[in-house]
């Protein structure tokens, strides 16, 4: 559909893909190349399209505040795909080779350090209600990935532990995505909060898409078993350990470790394809769509509301 908004959606976007770039620019060229590396791999740019979105949600956003609120959300995700990746010991990132791995993990905390400066002069261009919600983000994607790394207690759920982990590490930039642009188009206190949880629950929602494309490679280019090579639990997976029945021993001892043998990838994505925990994950991720789109009723009808709920649809389309 080509109309004014999504005219106006795609100049403002280009404009963020530009000021990532100008971001990227350091002191030296080997700095700036490190900085640019994880950018020049592209994206979707999600958080970025959330910002401007919920922005064209109000009568006359700035433009220029809505660009910089882009930048400092994307500015900290891919900030945060360095120390991930570190910590991950990921070997690729987005079809290429992860920082880490091309440039070692000091240079890579290192780069991801100052692309965390960088989005932190721009959001204080905006204003202390914004430092403040960035600050509080940032505490919520560290405290994410602390969980994860320490895994649950012996008394805590594991599948209330990874959504947990989900929502800290991926939800709750999201949500601040939504909010930072609700509050360049001036919304009220109700409607902000309503964007606040919508982009949590979406948020979450994409992640555990991911987590069902995993098994099923249901979108094209993406190679199946990734989390079950890394032995990272997912929602399918979690679901189907809760729900193990006598005939599931032999899922139950491959989902117990990281798998090296891509035979075993094999036989544990047949088998959990064919597990009724899969189809529980699908109507879970259907169930929280749903309500991810409940928490749009308060907001402005128009094309910007639109595009928000056609969010909740294209989360459960890929997954067709």
């Amino acid at each position: 559909m080509d109309s004014a908004f999504t005219r106006r959606v795609a100049a403002l976007l280009e404009r963020v893909e530009d000021g990532l770039q100008q971001a990227a620019r350091a002191d030296t060229a080997f700095a700036s190349e490190a900085a640019g590396h994880v950018i020049a791999a592209g994206g979707k740019r999600f958080r970025p399209g959330l910002v401007v979105t919920s922005a064209l949600l109000g009568q006359d956003p700035n433009d220029d505040d809505i660009v910089k609120a882009s930048l400092v959300v994307e500015l900290t995700h891919v900030a945060s795909l360095y120390h991930d990746d570190v910590m991950d010991e990921a070997q690729l990132r987005r079809g290429a080779p992860s920082a880490n791995r091309r440039y070692g993990n000091s240079v890579a905390i290192l780069i991801g350090d100052l692309l965390f400066s960088r989005a932190s002069s721009v959001v204080a261009t905006l204003g202390t209600d914004y430092v403040a919600l960035q600050a509080a983000t940032f505490a919520r994607l560290v405290q994410g990935q602390l969980w994860e790394t320490i895994g649950p207690a012996a008394d805590v759920d594991r599948l209330e532990h990874y959504l947990r982990v989900v929502a800290d590490k991926t939800g709750s930039l999201i949500a601040t995505s939504a909010v930072f642009g609700g509050m360049v188009a001036g919304l009220s206190a109700a409607e902000l909060d309503a964007l606040d949880k919508f982009g949590e629950e979406i948020g979450v929602v994409f992640q555990l898409s991911d987590d069902v494309i995993d098994i099923t490679s249901a979108v094209s280019g993406k190679t199946p078993g990734t989390d079950l090579r890394a032995g990272v639990p997912t929602l399918p997976t979690l679901l189907a350990q809760r729900s193990a029945g006598p005939g599931d021993a032999r899922l139950m001892e491959l989902l117990s470790r990281p798998l090296a043998d891509e035979a075993e990838v094999g036989e544990a994505l047949a088998l959990l394809r064919a597990h009724p925990g899969l189809e529980e994950a699908r109507r879970e991720i259907g169930r929280r769509s749903e309500l991810a789109r409940g928490y749009l009723a308060p907001l402005p009808a128009g094309e910007a509301r639109d595009a928000l709920e056609a969010m909740c649809d294209a989360v459960v389309d890929r997954l067709a």
